[in-house]
Formats: C-alpha cells, structure tokens, sequence
C-alpha cells in the first residue's frame, strides 16, 4: 500500500520486451538510496504501478512487468528515458499525507489541456468512461502514482491544480497536451459501490423469496 506522496523522480534505463510482457531498469537518484531501502522483492511504486524489484544496485532497481501490467497500463508507451514518479510501500508510522493507493491502475487517462494559473497549472484529464462515478469533487485520484486532489468533474473528465512545489517533486515534464497517464481511484468508492450493490442484491432476493412465500401460501389454500 501507498500513500501517492512521490519520494523521488527516477528514469527508464531500459525497457526490453519479453514475450508480452517486460523487463525494465529504473535508474534512482542518490536521495531515493535504492541499496539502503530497497530489498529484492520489495514493491516500488513507478508512475504508480505496483513493481517487484528483481535485482538492487546502488542507483537502480530492476523489475518484470507483467503482460496484464503492460496491457493495462502507459508501460505499453514507454521508452528509453522516461520519467518515473517514485514511491515505496508505507510502513505502519508512515505519515498518511495522501490517501490509500494500491499501485494497481485502473485505466489509462490523457492530459487534454494545461493552463497556467499564476505560478500553479490547471489539468484537465479525459478519463476512462468506467471510472467516471468514481471521481468525485475534492475527492483524491492518484495520477501516475501521486495522490491529487480533483477540482472539478465533467462526464468524462476531472481537473487537477498543480501548486508550484508539486511541479517540482513529480516528474511533471512528461504531462503535455496528448500525454497518457496512469490512473487510479480510490479504493474507498470502490469498496462503498461493492456494499451498496451486495446490499441491494440482498434485499432484492429476500424480496423475491417473500413473493414465492406468498404465492406458495395461496397455491395451497393457506390464503
């Protein structure tokens, strides 16, 4: 689990096609210290996708992705030097200055517009139809991995306002008119519609068992 505050900026090194899937090397920049904190296995958040580290080095990590990884995410866009926001999974006294985030996307959204505000920038994100009812006013969204607050929601997109210090932590250079950029919302309304639905399923059976009670009470004369 995540929290989507990027503790670094790193670059695609390399990214080797195997079968459908992937291999990739992120190089890190000697304040994310890979080889201090970072064990083989470990998951390292990269533009907000959940990555096992196969190999360590002092300035690098290694990971497979895999083919629903590179189907389902921007990995299937990226090439050589590509800017990855960085994040590892939260410890127990991890501050939670964003919101849960997973590291598993659920679609692939583009930057349709930015517009300066002052020393900020508005976005404008087109978003997947799927995910629409999941994006609410001055909800959070995790936009290639960083928690982001929406500040505004149209049908089928939302708008995002970058403060100064956030152009500067996030690996802002690759979000321009036409980028694609991996999404994920918050598990919350996620697991809020899953109940909501289980609980109108079960009130919909014991319904229709109410009725087949009835009309058993009628077809044998009890009525």
């Amino acid at each position: 689990m995540y929290t989507g505050i990027i503790e670094a900026v790193g670059t695609l090194a390399l990214i080797e096609k195997r079968g459908n899937g992937a291999f990739v090397k992120v190089m890190t920049p000697a304040s994310f210290k890979a080889k201090d904190r970072v064990k083989i296995g470990d998951s390292v958040a990269s533009n907000g996708v959940c990555l096992t580290a196969t190999t360590i080095g002092d300035d690098f990590f290694t990971a497979d992705v895999s083919a629903e990884t590179v189907a389902m995410t921007c990995f299937k866009f990226y090439k050589q030097g590509q800017r990855l926001n960085l994040e590892l999974p939260c410890t127990p006294d991890t501050h939670l200055g964003g919101h849960i985030v997973q590291g598993h996307v659920d679609g692939i959204g583009e930057i349709k517009d930015i517009t300066p505000l002052g020393e900020a920038v508005n976005i404008w994100v087109k978003n997947p139809p799927e995910l629409s009812r999941y994006i609410a006013l001055k909800g959070s969204i995790a936009v290639d991995g960083a928690s982001l607050t929406v500040n505004s929601v149209t049908d089928d997109s939302f708008r995002l306002t970058l403060i100064p210090h956030s152009q500067t932590v996030l690996a802002f250079e690759n979000w321009k008119s036409g980028s694609k950029v991996n999404l994920e919302v918050d598990v919350l309304a996620r697991y809020l519609e899953r109940l909501i639905l289980g609980q109108k399923a079960q009130s919909n059976a014991e319904e229709k068992n109410s009725a087949l009670s009835f009309e058993t009470l009628m077809q044998n004369g009890f009525i």
